[in-house]
């Protein structure tokens, strides 16, 4: 095996870390400064208008509680391999965000947190990270569907056929997963896979539910109250239902982090479209989300990137 000199090992990691910031800042720069739907004029204007300290206060309040559900999510499930301080757990959720921001549905994410343990625990953070983000998927999908098939019994969007025809798609595929379970692909199977994940305490597993259902409804009220101050007066049930269909729906297509608005103002603009509000208002607090609750995090990401120390194997 040929060996690296630590003084080029030293300058490999730099550039590495320097590659990620600086890709990082460059793609978040490119999709502000060039999203030709962005009428910042108009933004500014309605800005003015209602500006509060109080509910530019509450909004970033949301966004530091979406965030801090996340980190909470993470030591509690990485104290599978050892216990962490909320600090630890901040610095590796952030550190991986920023890693993750341009690869494909945020798969940098998994390498970064893996990055801060021993090589001999990457599979299991890597499995503990996929527990992570799953419940928060499957939560998605759960109040995505009751949103969606509240949204469709109020405006009629897909028939009642297409319904029965989806649903019974996905009940086809349980069966097929659930009848093939042994079957092994490189060893792996979905049977040892459950097996996996019960050896993770219930303890862990429930409160990672909690905290998961505790995130969703802090971002998907961010979204709402951002309609509100955006002067969109809509039921509130309509407004959610809408809110929980384009999660659900956005987050099922595969994409890249730094375009995580794009492709969720594209499926936003369809469903708020429908209820007749403005494409530019749908655009901008699409942005905004994204701008709260992935641009922030990767700034303070940043940081700890440059800062981060490699861990030695044991």
């Amino acid at each position: 095996m040929i060996s690296i000199p630590h003084k080029a090992k030293q300058f490999l990691v730099l550039l590495a870390k320097l590659l990620i910031v600086g890709g990082a800042f460059y793609f978040i720069y490119n999709q502000l400064a060039n999203n030709d739907k962005l009428d910042w004029q108009k933004f500014i204007a309605l800005f003015q208008k209602n500006q509060s300290v109080l509910g530019i206060s509450f909004i970033l309040l949301l966004s530091v509680l979406n965030r801090y559900f996340e980190i909470l999510k993470w030591q509690n499930l990485a104290q599978v391999i050892h216990k962490i301080s909320v600090y630890e757990a901040t610095k590796q959720v952030l550190a991986a965000l920023t890693a993750g921001i341009f690869t494909p549905n945020g798969v940098g994410e998994y390498a970064g947190k893996a990055l801060y343990y021993p090589k001999s625990e990457a599979k299991r953070v890597v499995f503990l990270n996929l527990i992570c983000n799953g419940i928060q998927m499957i939560l998605t999908i759960i109040f995505g569907i009751f949103g969606l098939l509240y949204f469709n019994a109020q405006f009629n969007v897909i028939t009642t056929k297409t319904v029965l025809i989806l649903f019974g798609g996905f009940v086809l595929i349980l069966i097929l997963l659930f009848s093939i379970k042994k079957i092994k692909v490189k060893g792996y199977s979905i049977e040892k896979l459950i097996h996996k994940i019960n050896e993770i305490p219930k303890s862990v597993h429930q409160k990672n539910i909690f905290l998961g259902i505790c995130r969703y409804l802090v971002f998907s009220h961010q979204y709402y109250f951002l309609f509100l101050g955006f002067d969109v007066d809509l039921p509130y049930l309509t407004l959610m239902a809408a809110i929980t269909s384009v999660y659900f729906l956005a987050s099922s297509l595969p994409t890249f982090q730094f375009l995580d608005f794009a492709v969720k103002g594209s499926v936003a603009i369809y469903f708020f479209g429908i209820l007749g509000v403005n494409e530019w208002i749908v655009v901008f607090i699409s942005t905004l989300m994204w701008f709260l609750n992935v641009v922030l995090p990767v700034v303070l990401g940043s940081f700890f990137v440059l800062n981060f120390k490699t861990k030695t194997s044991e």
